[in-house]
C-alpha cells in the first residue's frame, strides 16, 4: 500500500500478490529471481464499471530480481525490483521497488543434512540422522570425529582403525602392519631374537648388536674376535691376545729355558751379571721374532722371609725383568706381571742351592 504520483495525477496504490522465489546461490549474500501473479490498484477516487467492483483493479503478472544480505544466521536485509504488467485499461505497467527486513523462523539446517542445527552435533558437515547429524565416511559405525581412521572401516576397539595382522596393535601405530609382532617392538617381529625389531634389523636371520644395525660384526679369521677388535684380523688368535695367535708351547719353553738362567741375590730384585743380561737379550730376540705373542712374567721367591714379604719380592723381580725388556724395545702392552712368592718351588728350600734356583722368573702365554 502506498501513494503513487503520475505527473499531475495522484493515486492511492495497493497490490496483493503470490509469488515463487528461486535463490541463485547460498550464503550470506543470496541473489534470487522472483515470478508472480496478483492484483494491483491505482485509485483516483472515481468509481468505474468493470470485472471487479472497480475497473481500476487489475490482474497483474510480474517478474524481477532481488538479494538477501544476511546480517546474522536468521536476519537479512532484502532489496528487490520487479516489473509488473496489468491487463486492465485503467492500470499502468510499472516497476515496483522494495526494501525490507527478513527473518528466518525455525532452528535452521546449515549443512542441509535434514538434522536441525539445534540437534546437529556436526552442524557444519552433512551427516546422518542416526548419528545426530555427524558423518561416518567409512560406514564402520563410528562417526568421523571420533574415528582415527575415517576413510578405512575399522572397529571400536581400535577407535575406528584396523588391525590387519591381528597382533593387538592398530595399523596406524604398527610399524609392521602386515606382520604379527609384539608391543615392545611396536608391532614388529624380532625373528633372530637379538632385541632389535625386524623393521630396523638389517640382518633379520642373524643375531647382531644394535650398534651394527642388528648384524654380527665381521670376523674374517673366525677366531671369535670381531675385526673391529682384532689386532690380527687375518690370523686366528685368542681374545686374551686381542685376536692374535699366542706363543706356541715350543717358544714358551724356549723362553723358560732362558728364564731358568736368570738369578737374583737373596732378598733382592736387582738384575746383576753379564750372563743374566745376555739371557734377557736372548728373550728379547725371541719376542721380537714373534711380535704377536703376549706373555705373563711370573716372579718367585725362596722361603727366606715371611709369606707377604716374599709375594712382594716376587712381584718386584717380575717387574725388574719387564722393565729391562721394555728398555730393550719390547712394547709394555705385551707384558703382564704376577707374583707367587715362595709357592711352587722348583728346588729344595732347605738347601742353599735349592733356594737359589727358587729365586727366579717364569714365562707363560697370556690367556683368559
Amino acid at each position: 500500500m502506498g501513494q503513487a504520483d503520475n505527473f499531475a495525477d495522484s493515486y492511492t496504490y495497493t497490490s496483493l500478490d503470490g509469488f515463487l522465489k528461486m535463490n541463485l546461490v547460498e550464503g550470506g549474500f543470496t541473489p534470487y529471481l522472483i515470478f508472480g501473479y496478483g492484483f494491483s490498484l491505482f485509485s483516483d477516487g472515481v468509481q468505474r464499471e468493470g470485472f471487479f467492483p472497480s475497473s481500476e483493479t487489475s490482474r497483474t503478472y510480474f517478474g524481477g530480481i532481488g538479494v538477501n544480505v544476511f546480517t546474522s544466521g536468521k536476519v537479512a536485509i532484502n532489496l528487490q525490483s520487479s516489473y509488473r504488467m496489468m491487463n486492465e485499461s485503467d492500470g499502468f505497467d510499472h516497476l515496483q521497488h522494495l526494501v525490507g527486513i527478513g527473518y528466518s523462523f525455525g532452528a535452521g539446517d546449515a549443512d542441509k543434512d535434514g538434522v536441525s542445527d539445534k540437534k546437529d552435533k556436526c552442524a557444519n558437515v552433512p551427516g546422518l540422522k542416526e548419528f545426530e547429524g555427524c558423518p561416518d565416511s567409512d560406514g564402520d559405525g563410528i562417526i568421523d570425529k571420533e574415528d582415527k581412521c575415517p576413510e578405512i572401516a575399522g572397529t571400536a576397539e581400535f577407535q575406528g582403525c584396523k588391525d590387519s595382522d591381528g597382533d593387538g596393535i592398530a595399523d596406524p601405530d604398527d610399524d609392521c602392519p602386515d606382520e604379527p609382532g609384539s608391543i615392545e617392538m611396536n608391532g614388529c617381529p624380532d625373528t633372530d631374537g637379538d632385541g632389535l625389531s625386524d623393521a630396523i634389523d638389517e640382518c633379520k636371520e642373524e643375531v647382531g648388536p644394535a650398534e651394527n644395525k642388528g648384524c654380527p660384526w665381521p670376523d674374517d679369521d673366525q677366531d671369535g674376535v670381531p675385526n673391529k677388535d682384532d689386532l690380527c684380523p687375518d690370523e686366528k688368535g685368542t681374545a686374551a691376545n686381542n685376536g692374535c695367535p699366542e706363543l706356541s708351547p715350543e717358544i714358551v719353553q724356549t723362553l723358560n729355558d732362558f728364564g731358568s738362567r736368570i738369578y737374583f741375590p737373596a732378598n733382592s730384585a736387582q738384575i746383576i751379571g753379564k750372563k743374566t743380561r745376555e739371557v734377557l737379550e736372548e728373550i728379547k730376540n725371541v719376542l721380537i721374532e714373534n711380535p704377536k705373542g703376549n706373555i705373563i712374567i711370573e716372579g718367585y721367591a725362596s722361603s727366606d722371609g715371611d709369606e707377604d714379604y716374599n709375594i712382594d719380592l716376587s712381584m718386584r723381580r717380575a717387574e725388574a725383568v719387564m722393565e729391562y725388556l721394555i728398555v730393550l724395545g719390547i712394547s709394555p702392552v705385551r707384558l703382564e706381571l704376577e707374583g707367587y712368592g715362595e709357592s711352587d718351588p722348583v728346588g729344595d728350600n732347605s738347601e742353599s742351592k735349592g733356594r737359589a734356583i727358587n729365586r727366579r722368573v717364569q714365562f707363560k702365554p697370556k690367556r683368559d
